[in-house]
Protein backbone atom coordinates (compact mmCIF):
# COMPACT_ATOMS: atom_id res chain seq x y z
CA UNK A 1 0.00 0.00 0.00
CA UNK A 2 1.37 3.54 -0.69
CA UNK A 3 2.25 6.17 1.75
CA UNK A 4 -0.18 8.39 1.48
CA UNK A 5 1.57 10.95 4.81
CA UNK A 6 3.37 12.51 1.34
CA UNK A 7 -0.04 13.78 -0.17
CA UNK A 8 -1.59 16.73 2.03
CA UNK A 9 -5.08 16.19 3.12
CA UNK A 10 -6.27 19.06 1.32
CA UNK A 11 -5.02 17.27 -2.10
CA UNK A 12 -6.82 14.41 -1.03
CA UNK A 13 -9.87 16.32 -0.46
CA UNK A 14 -9.60 18.34 -3.71
CA UNK A 15 -9.14 14.94 -5.99
CA UNK A 16 -11.85 13.21 -4.39
CA UNK A 17 -14.28 16.57 -4.39
CA UNK A 18 -12.91 16.42 -8.75
CA UNK A 19 -13.94 12.14 -9.00
CA UNK A 20 -17.34 13.04 -7.43
CA UNK A 21 -17.79 15.73 -9.74
CA UNK A 22 -17.40 13.69 -12.64
CA UNK A 23 -19.37 11.17 -11.45
CA UNK A 24 -22.30 13.37 -11.17
CA UNK A 25 -21.65 15.28 -14.57
CA UNK A 26 -20.64 19.00 -12.84
CA UNK A 27 -19.08 20.53 -16.02
CA UNK A 28 -19.35 23.56 -14.68
CA UNK A 29 -16.78 22.47 -12.48
CA UNK A 30 -14.48 21.33 -14.70
CA UNK A 31 -15.34 24.34 -17.55
CA UNK A 32 -13.26 26.09 -14.63
CA UNK A 33 -10.93 23.53 -13.60
CA UNK A 34 -9.30 22.51 -16.79
CA UNK A 35 -8.09 25.46 -17.99
CA UNK A 36 -6.73 26.67 -14.37
CA UNK A 37 -4.71 23.52 -14.43
CA UNK A 38 -6.39 20.22 -13.10
CA UNK A 39 -4.57 17.50 -14.72
CA UNK A 40 -7.67 16.06 -17.97
CA UNK A 41 -5.90 12.61 -16.69
CA UNK A 42 -6.30 12.58 -12.95
CA UNK A 43 -6.55 9.10 -11.93
CA UNK A 44 -8.37 7.65 -8.72
CA UNK A 45 -6.54 4.92 -6.33
CA UNK A 46 -8.60 2.22 -9.07
CA UNK A 47 -6.90 3.95 -12.27
CA UNK A 48 -10.28 5.48 -12.77
CA UNK A 49 -9.64 8.50 -14.73
CA UNK A 50 -12.39 11.35 -14.64
CA UNK A 51 -12.83 10.55 -17.90
CA UNK A 52 -13.80 6.68 -17.53
CA UNK A 53 -16.51 8.04 -14.18
CA UNK A 54 -17.55 10.55 -16.67
CA UNK A 55 -18.13 7.95 -19.37
CA UNK A 56 -19.16 5.16 -16.92
CA UNK A 57 -21.89 7.56 -15.09
CA UNK A 58 -23.38 9.07 -18.43
CA UNK A 59 -22.30 12.27 -18.99
CA UNK A 60 -21.28 12.80 -22.60
CA UNK A 61 -20.72 16.54 -22.74
CA UNK A 62 -18.54 16.22 -19.96
CA UNK A 63 -16.37 13.14 -21.81
CA UNK A 64 -16.41 15.90 -24.69
CA UNK A 65 -15.10 18.66 -22.45
CA UNK A 66 -12.45 16.26 -20.88
CA UNK A 67 -11.34 15.14 -24.48
CA UNK A 68 -10.92 18.38 -25.40
CA UNK A 69 -8.60 19.42 -22.79
CA UNK A 70 -6.29 16.29 -23.31
CA UNK A 71 -8.10 13.02 -21.24
CA UNK A 72 -6.81 9.81 -22.97
CA UNK A 73 -9.78 8.33 -24.45
CA UNK A 74 -8.00 4.93 -24.34
CA UNK A 75 -6.45 4.95 -20.98
CA UNK A 76 -7.08 1.83 -19.05
CA UNK A 77 -8.18 1.70 -15.43
CA UNK A 78 -6.41 -0.97 -13.07
CA UNK A 79 -8.34 -3.82 -14.12
CA UNK A 80 -7.88 -3.32 -18.07
CA UNK A 81 -11.25 -1.87 -18.58
CA UNK A 82 -11.43 0.93 -21.33
CA UNK A 83 -13.88 4.40 -21.02
CA UNK A 84 -16.00 2.93 -23.94
CA UNK A 85 -16.44 -0.14 -23.00
CA UNK A 86 -17.85 0.90 -19.58
CA UNK A 87 -20.33 2.93 -21.84
CA UNK A 88 -21.26 -0.02 -23.39
CA UNK A 89 -21.58 -1.87 -20.51
CA UNK A 90 -24.11 0.97 -19.20
CA UNK A 91 -25.43 1.40 -22.86
CA UNK A 92 -24.75 5.02 -22.64
CA UNK A 93 -24.95 5.64 -26.17
CA UNK A 94 -24.14 9.71 -26.20
CA UNK A 95 -21.14 8.92 -23.97
CA UNK A 96 -20.42 5.92 -26.89
CA UNK A 97 -20.59 8.31 -29.82
CA UNK A 98 -18.54 11.02 -27.67
CA UNK A 99 -15.85 8.81 -26.97
CA UNK A 100 -15.81 7.55 -30.86
CA UNK A 101 -15.42 10.94 -31.49
CA UNK A 102 -12.77 11.34 -29.88
CA UNK A 103 -10.60 8.56 -30.94
CA UNK A 104 -10.89 5.64 -28.42
CA UNK A 105 -10.21 2.46 -29.88
CA UNK A 106 -12.82 0.04 -29.52
CA UNK A 107 -10.16 -2.64 -29.78
CA UNK A 108 -8.38 -2.13 -26.34
CA UNK A 109 -9.30 -3.24 -23.53
CA UNK A 110 -10.19 -6.61 -21.69
CA UNK A 111 -12.93 -7.04 -22.48
CA UNK A 112 -12.90 -4.31 -25.48
CA UNK A 113 -15.89 -2.45 -26.71
CA UNK A 114 -15.68 -4.92 -29.31
CA UNK A 115 -16.73 -7.97 -27.32
CA UNK A 116 -18.83 -5.61 -25.27
CA UNK A 117 -21.17 -5.33 -28.28
CA UNK A 118 -21.11 -9.13 -29.03
CA UNK A 119 -21.84 -10.05 -24.75
CA UNK A 120 -24.65 -7.61 -24.74
CA UNK A 121 -26.06 -8.23 -28.35
CA UNK A 122 -25.72 -4.67 -29.08
CA UNK A 123 -23.68 -5.71 -32.84
CA UNK A 124 -25.95 -4.45 -35.10
CA UNK A 125 -26.17 -1.40 -33.04
CA UNK A 126 -22.69 -0.80 -32.47
CA UNK A 127 -20.76 -2.97 -35.19
CA UNK A 128 -20.74 -0.69 -38.18
CA UNK A 129 -19.56 2.59 -36.16
CA UNK A 130 -16.67 0.45 -34.73
CA UNK A 131 -15.35 -0.80 -37.48
CA UNK A 132 -15.36 2.26 -39.21
CA UNK A 133 -14.02 4.29 -35.72
CA UNK A 134 -11.38 6.86 -36.21
CA UNK A 135 -9.46 5.68 -33.35
CA UNK A 136 -9.57 2.05 -34.24
CA UNK A 137 -6.59 -0.01 -33.65
CA UNK A 138 -4.92 2.75 -32.54
CA UNK A 139 -4.51 2.59 -28.63
CA UNK A 140 -1.05 1.65 -27.41
CA UNK A 141 -1.16 -2.41 -27.00
CA UNK A 142 0.17 -3.28 -23.35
Amino acid sequence: MANNSAIPPEAIEFATRMYNAAREGQIDVFRQALPAGLPANLTNDKGDTLLMLAAYYGHAELVKLLIQHGADPNRLNDRGQSPIAGAVFKKEDAVIDALLEGGADPEYGSPSAVQCIVMFKQEDKWGSKFEAALGRGGATKA
